[in-house]
């Protein structure tokens, strides 16, 4: 099996029309769930839109009969009606604004599980080939997008359509002349509005991908403060800053300018329409051909499908830059993970922790081959070191035992059963592993070293801190066992982390243990202390360390030389 990349990606249509019609699709798919909700949703906000067409006519009624008459029944009968229909437009408008914000939130929260439990799959490679930020944007921006179309885009777009529809009817039905002339300002803005709507969203797209460049700059030089320091790069590091900022600058206030030119010239258009409604409807007032009151109420509706129909075109075009930003997480969710977990896993009993390398051919995406034509028996509770000049594979093959990755060649098994047909828990769950740099939560010290076992109880978290060597220097922590470490353990030094990650390693009581240079951030005697509690705690089980200093190795019952992916020697530390 060849691998190109951390996935493939199912195939895409490249037509563009057909390719957005998908995502709009796909977008959609996580409203189903709640579409009864969208029903009310939507009927809520057309009756709450209905009365912005029932006062108009009321005051047709109010102008043209009850007025001349002089009925104050009448008009304390339309002054009641009019509260009853006010009353009725702000609860239907509250119960929609509540239930669009439910709904939308839900379904972004699906949306963002759905991220993470596809994130959660993805191996190594996907995280090794993309910056911590790229991810974090499609967490919080674009799902945050998406958010915005499910809050307000979808629901509000066809409440619109339906709206300017009725409203045209209602025009049509009051005084078809006075239509005929406001139809054409209708039909002109609509030839010119799309084109400044989606220059606007096209700058306010832009912004907010500077915006997020400027964030991730931020982020980098607070991240990096020590490295700035120390090369004394600080005055560089903020003209970066300073520079990306004003790129930012300089495209907001083209998106402001683009902004006020479509108003502007939104504001032409209902004008122009609005005078020509005034000088046909004195002609057809003058001539007893419309009534005042019909007129008066013609213009307010007039007035009120301008601004919807403004509305409906601007987010069009906005939901279109929305959707497009939505294409990344359809992206990602279309990734198809190199290593996956088995449909039905062979289930393991007792665990001897014999594993074997038969023929194993390795090698990362789009790079040379690190592991070739590899062949290994490693025997239950056998102890086992691999040594070698960096680069030559080491570190790679304990990746492969727990499956970060999959070899193209060959296979690798635990007590005789391919690796390829166990469940994820069953394997990792066997496996005790402690990385070169091990991370650490923010968390308190306790809970980190719980993390390897979440039942474990504070005693064993303190025994299995003494078998680290970590006990001591915990003590002597602000708060003990309950110091917050910092993130990825920022208030603690090297060595001090990695007797955590080992306390933590110890704590699970995994049947085989895999060290990557786990001891190399300790001194002399702590990795001795440390290294005859591993043989200790650990003896009669499978031990597979990864070392540079062969003083530290010398009592394994075997040592690995591996050179350019292959066995070079292998033998005892006598050997």
């Amino acid at each position: 099996m060849s691998q190109v990349s951390e996935a493939v990606t199912v195939n895409q249509s490249n037509h563009p029309q057909e390719r957005r019609f998908k995502l709009y699709l796909w977008v959609v798919s996580y409203l189903r769930p709640y579409a009864g909700q969208l029903t009310l949703i939507v009927l809520c906000g057309l009756i709450a839109a209905a009365g912005e067409l029932v006062i108009p006519k009321m005051i047709e009624h109010l102008v043209d009969s009850i007025i001349p008459a002089k009925n104050k029944n009448a008009f304390t009968s339309m002054l009641l009606l009019l509260v009853g229909i006010v009353a009725l437009s702000v609860c239907a408008s509250l119960l929609r604004n509540l239930l669009q914000r439910a709904v939308g939130s839900k379904a972004a929260r699906d949306l963002q599980f759905s991220v993470l439990q596809k994130l959660r799959k993805l191996g190594f490679s996907y995280y090794e080939q993309r910056p911590v930020g790229e991810t974090l944007s499609l967490m919080n921006n674009q799902v945050h997008a998406v958010q915005e179309l499910y809050t307000s885009f979808f629901p509000d777009m066809l409440e619109l359509a339906l709206f300017v529809i009725l409203a045209v009817s209602v025009m049509v039905s009051g005084s078809l002349k006075l239509t005929l002339v406001a139809v054409p300002f209708f039909l002109i803005y609509y030839a010119v509005g799309p084109s400044l709507d989606r220059k606007t969203a096209e700058w306010n797209e832009r912004m907010n991908e500077q915006r997020m460049d400027y964030n991730r700059k931020i982020h980098e030089s607070v991240s990096g403060i020590r490295d700035f320091r120390a090369f004394s790069a600080e005055n560089w590091d903020l003209q970066r800053g300073l520079r990306l900022y004003q790129t930012v600058t300089d495209t907001t206030l083209k998106w402001v300018f683009f902004i006020h030119t479509r108003w502007s010239i939104r504001r032409v258009f209902f004008d122009a329409g609005a005078v020509a409604l005034f000088i046909f409807g004195y002609w057809f007032i003058r001539n007893q051909t419309l009534t005042v009151g019909a007129f008066l109420s013609f213009f307010l509706i007039y007035s009120v499908v301008m601004f919807k129909l403004s509305m409906l075109i601007g987010n069009l075009a906005q939901q279109g830059m929305m959707l497009e930003q939505a294409n990344p997480i359809r992206r990602l969710m279309l990734l198809k993970p190199l290593v996956e977990e088995p449909e039905h896993p062979i289930p393991l009993g007792t665990i001897n922790g014999r594993i074997t390398f038969k023929s194993v051919g390795f090698h990362y995406p789009n790079r040379p081959p690190v592991i070739r034509d590899f062949s290994l028996d490693i025997r239950p509770g056998e102890r086992l070191a691999f040594v070698g000049t960096s680069g030559n594979g080491k570190s790679t093959l304990l990746k492969l035992i727990n499956r970060f990755y999959d070899p193209q060649e060959g296979m690798i098994e635990l007590d005789g059963v391919p690796i390829t047909r166990l469940s994820f828990q069953d394997l990792r769950g066997s496996i005790g592993y402690v990385f070169q740099e091990s991370y650490l939560f923010g968390f308190s010290v306790r809970e980190n070293i719980r993390f390897g076992r979440p039942e474990a109880s504070d005693e064993e978290i303190e025994q299995a801190a003494k078998a680290a060597m970590a006990h001591e220097f915990i003590l002597q922590l602000p708060q003990g066992y309950d110091t917050l470490v910092g993130d990825r353990g920022m208030k603690l030094s090297g060595g001090q982390k990695q007797r955590i990650a080992i306390a933590r390693m110890m704590i699970s009581g995994p049947k085989i243990v895999l060290l990557d240079e786990a001891t190399s951030a300790l001194d002399n005697v702590s990795e001795a202390e440390v290294k005859t509690a591993l043989d200790r705690l650990f003896e009669g089980r499978t031990m597979i360390a990864v070392a540079h200093r062969l003083s530290t190795i010398k009592d394994f019952d075997r040592i690995v030389v591996v050179d350019e992916g292959t066995i070079a020697e292998i033998g005892s530390y006598e050997e």
